[in-house]
């Protein structure tokens, strides 16, 4: 065999062992590669993805505390004024009744002071007319009596 022959096989066996890397081993070992890179684009499109939501539900977060934050403070605030409205009703209250109380309780004394001074008329008129029985000696009728009562009673 000749160099040329010879050479002529080695190329042609070096073709088909293109041909067949080509066709068996390069072809689905770029797809493999293809789709492995696919794989990591995708994987590192959802992680920013991933990432940007977060950071998005992150701030979403900040304003809900902060939201809540501001209504606890309203709640706080109209709570503490409620407590204030109440103690002053309850003060307002308290004085509309000690007035109250005070009121009845002139009054009272009133009725007890007008009743002591008409039981003093009476025993200071009858008194009067024990004292002017005995001044006189003499008896006094009853109608007498109680003329001249109503009399002292009017003077007094």
């Amino acid at each position: 065999m000749s160099i040329n022959a010879t050479l002529l096989i080695q190329i042609i066996a070096f073709l088909l062992l293109i041909w067949f890397v080509n066709k068996v081993l390069w072809g689905p070992l770029s797809k493999l590669m293809e789709d492995r890179q696919k794989k990591i684009a995708d994987g590192l499109s959802a992680a920013e993805k991933g990432k940007h939501e977060l950071e998005l539900a992150e701030q979403r977060a900040k304003e809900v505390l902060k939201e809540a934050k501001e209504q606890a403070q309203n709640v706080l605030s109209q709570a503490e004024k409620r407590g204030s409205e109440i103690v002053e009703d309850a003060k307002i209250k308290a004085t509309e009744e000690a007035d109250r109380i005070k009121a009845s309780a002139h009054a009272e004394i009133e009725q007890e002071v007008s009743r002591a001074r008409e039981e003093l008329r009476k025993e200071v008129s009858a008194l009067v007319v024990s004292g002017a029985e005995k001044i006189l000696h003499k008896e006094v009728d009853a109608t007498a009596h109680n003329a001249m009562l109503e009399t002292l009673v009017k003077a007094i």
